[in-house]
C-alpha cells in the first residue's frame, strides 16, 4: 500500500464540460462561438466553454475584439453527469 493518496479518476477530477476561464474548474453550460477574422477564414469557428459566472466576462472579452459570433447553451448530452443517448 502506498503512503500517497490515490489520484482521482478523470470523472472525479473535472466535469465533462469544463469552463475555459483561467483557473475555473466549474461545469460549463454555455458555448461561446468565435472567430478572429485576421487569422481564420470566415467559415471557421472556434469554441470556448463557459460556466454561468464567466459567461459575461468571456463574452465581453471576445465581443470587445469583434470575435464573438454567438453564445449557445451547451447541448444537454454534453452537460456534466449526462451521457449521450444511444
Amino acid at each position: 500500500m502506498s503512503d500517497y493518496p490515490q489520484s482521482p479518476s478523470q470523472e472525479q477530477r473535472s466535469p465533462k464540460a469544463q469552463c475555459s476561464a483561467r483557473g475555473c474548474r466549474a461545469a460549463a453550460g454555455w458555448v461561446l462561438v468565435w472567430n478572429n477574422p485576421k487569422l481564420h477564414q470566415s467559415d471557421y469557428e472556434k469554441r470556448w466553454l463557459a460556466c454561468d459566472d464567466h459567461r459575461g466576462s468571456l463574452s465581453g472579452f471576445l465581443g470587445l475584439r469583434g470575435f464573438l459570433r454567438r453564445v449557445e447553451q451547451l447541448p444537454p448530452d454534453q452537460l456534466p453527469g449526462r451521457t449521450a443517448p444511444k
